[in-house]
C-alpha cells in the first residue's frame, strides 16, 4: 500500500535521528532549513540552524542527532497534519532540556515539506520559538530589546 505524503512526514518526524529510513525519504539533493535563512548569531548558539541547500537526508539526520545532544527532548507531540498535493505542513509542539544549563523550554513548531514526483521530500523547512529555545543556553548577561516604535526598552537578564 503507497503512503500518503503526510504519512511520509510524519514516519520523517519519527525517525529523523536513523539514516536508513530519512535516506529512504529523503531526495538526495533536498535542501533543509532549520529555524532560519541565514543568521551568524544564532548559528553560532545552535550551529544547525540556517539553509541547506542541496545538502539531502544528511543535512536532517546531523540537526536532529544535534539536537538531541544539545538538548534532552521530554516531549515532541504532533497537533496537527495537513496535505495538500506536494505540500504537507505538521505543527505541534516540544519540551527540551538543554544538557549544559539544564534550563527547559516549550515551544510549538512547523514544519514545512514539499515532496517531489518521486514521492520522496525535496524541501524542509523546520520553524519553533527561537528566543525561548536559545534562552534555553543563556549562562548570564542582560540583553536589551528596543521594539516599540513609541519608545521604551524591554531588558531580558
Amino acid at each position: 500500500m503507497a503512503s500518503t505524503n503526510s504519512q511520509i512526514v510524519t514516519r520523517l518526524l519519527q525517525n529523523a535521528t536513523n539514516p536508513e529510513v530519512v535516506r529512504e525519504l529523503v531526495a538526495p539533493d533536498a535542501t533543509y532549513v532549520s529555524l532560519n535563512q541565514h543568521n551568524p548569531d544564532l548559528t553560532r548558539i545552535m550551529p544547525w540552524c540556517g539553509s541547506h541547500p542541496s545538502a539531502g537526508p544528511d543535512a536532517i539526520v546531523e540537526t536532529f542527532r544535534r539536537v538531541q545532544n544539545y538538548w534532552t527532548v521530554k516531549d515532541f507531540q504532533t497537533d496537527a497534519t495537513f496535505g495538500e498535493g506536494e505540500h504537507v505542513a505538521v505543527f505541534g509542539r516540544f519540551t527540551y532540556s538543554s544538557t549544559v544549563m539544564g534550563k527547559s523550554v516549550t515551544s510549538p513548531f512547523a514544519v514545512w515539506c514539499r515532496l517531489n514526483q518521486d514521492g520522496q521530500i525535496g524541501y524542509m523547512q523546520f520553524m519553533e520559538d527561537t528566543l525561548a529555545t536559545r534562552e534555553s543556553f543563556k549562562k548570564s548577561g542582560r540583553v536589551l530589546y528596543a521594539s516599540n516604535p513609541k519608545g521604551g526598552e524591554v531588558a531580558i537578564e
